[in-house]
């Protein structure tokens, strides 16, 4: 076998062996309080994150675009309680009206 392919059978059971290690390790026990607050929350943080990278990232550099502009609606949006259809319409109305008036 090539080293390429010991590499990635490597990764892969790497990768499925830490995936199977907290049901396995944890399985059927409850965790602190704190524990499964935090829990709890870190999905929508984490989202939150990659929406932030996705709309501000470039080339090493920061960019201020329509896309922040979209991201700003939908988040006006959400805050106004409005339903997820009607928010994803808004940032793409919002985001699609901005790059046509920048050029």
């Amino acid at each position: 076998m090539s080293t390429s392919v010991v590499v990635i059978i490597g990764l892969g059971l790497g990768t499925y062996a830490l995936k199977a290690a907290g049901p396995l390790l944890l399985g059927g026990r409850r965790q602190p309080a704190a524990v499964e607050r935090i829990a709890q929350l870190l999905p929508a943080a984490l989202l939150a994150s990659l929406v932030v990278v996705s709309t501000v990232a470039g080339d090493r550099a920061l960019v201020v675009d329509a896309r922040l502009a979209g991201v700003v609606a939908g988040g006006v949006a959400l805050r106004l309680r409005a339903p997820f259809i009607v928010v994803v319409a808004v940032a793409v109305a919002v985001t699609g009206v901005v790059r046509a008036l920048l050029g």
